[in-house]
């Protein structure tokens, strides 16, 4: 809580955004679409998720302080996010937010914030059945 005011983070707390984040990453190993773009071991991936989501909600700053400033695009540009990816990982998310049991007006504030986050990593066209930009 930081002044006096619940953060998201407080909302969510942190065993439930663990658990979302360890469901999220089941759903993402599982999916087509984001398989070719993730290391096959998502321990890693989801232990600095956890950190950069704790951050990203309003509680402590685990991973700036660990690996600095996020700089989202910049470290997601090696990786071809296309439109299609970008909504392959927030259906993953709403799968997530569905097994967790996260609801309301605190589901509609993240989903929100995860969407336009997603729209921002977008760094590829999709490709047309020729293999080409379209």
């Amino acid at each position: 809580m930081k002044d006096g005011n619940p953060t998201p983070y407080d909302a969510i707390g942190e065993g439930r955004l663990h658990k979302l984040i360890d469901v999220f990453y089941s759903n993402v190993s599982k999916h087509p679409e984001l398989i070719p773009i993730f290391p096959d071991d998502l321990t890693e991936t989801a232990r600095k998720q956890k950190q950069f989501m704790t951050q990203y909600l309003g509680g402590p700053q685990l991973y700036t302080n660990e690996h600095g400033h996020p700089m989202l695009r910049a470290r997601h540009i090696p990786f071809e996010v296309t439109p299609s990816r970008a909504d392959a990982w927030l259906s993953c998310m709403r799968e997530a937010m569905d097994e967790v049991g996260m609801e309301g007006e605190i589901r509609e504030f993240f989903y929100h914030r995860l969407y336009l986050t997603a729209q921002h990593m977008i760094n590829t066209p999709e490709k047309d059945w020729k293999g080409e930009g379209m």
